[in-house]
């Protein structure tokens, strides 16, 4: 912590700075100087991850929810030059929107304003924050719980044809079920390569 550093706000959530190859699980540690994710480890081997936003030097803060993944949402932060996104589930993502907010407000200087000192120099400040909220939506054709159904689908349907075949000792009543379903189990292993 930096000198007159107080916590705000924490909960635990997921860190993407699109630095790393992945998303990473930590405690999202709200201060009335910076947002910031942490977490420290000591076993098997010590590790340390922390990644901070200044409260001055952000620029958007925008709420999202995408239609494809119901269980959480998303915070993007962005200070104008990197883009950070928080997930968590969405009680605990609203309420860090809204102390997030709050912090920029009251612990932030006044953004958008110009001054000029005694020599007459303009000084300018930061662009005014932006909020907001966003619907992100895709298709369900594309979206990753179409393809686990239509594996799982395609499964079933493997099942099933040879279990009739077996019953009925007859190739043409199991053998199109047993085709259908490798032919779903293909198709959703194709669409989980696009994504």
């Amino acid at each position: 912590m930096q000198a007159d550093e107080q916590p705000l706000f924490a909960l635990p959530a997921i860190w993407d700075n699109g630095r790393q190859r992945h998303s990473i699980p930590c405690d999202i540690v709200l201060t009335n100087q910076r947002l910031m994710g942490y977490y420290y480890v000591s076993f098997p081997r010590e590790r340390l991850f922390l990644d901070a936003l200044p409260l001055a030097d952000i620029t958007t803060v925008s709420l999202r929810q995408k239609a494809y993944e119901p269980l959480f949402r998303e915070l993007l932060v962005s200070d104008g030059q990197r883009k950070v996104y928080i997930r968590a589930p969405r009680r605990k993502i609203e309420d860090l929107y809204a102390a997030l907010r709050s912090a920029i407000e009251s612990h932030a200087p006044a953004a958008g304003v110009a001054f000029a000192d005694e020599a007459g120099d303009i000084e300018p400040r930061p662009a005014p924050v932006v909020y907001g909220r966003q619907e992100i939506s895709r298709p369900f054709e594309s979206s990753p719980l179409a393809i686990v159904l239509l594996f799982v689908g395609g499964l079933l349907l493997e099942i099933a044809g040879v279990l009739l075949w077996m019953a009925t000792h007859s190739t043409q009543a199991g053998l199109p079920l047993c085709v259908a379903g490798f032919a779903a189990v293909i198709t959703s292993f194709l669409a989980r390569r696009r994504l």
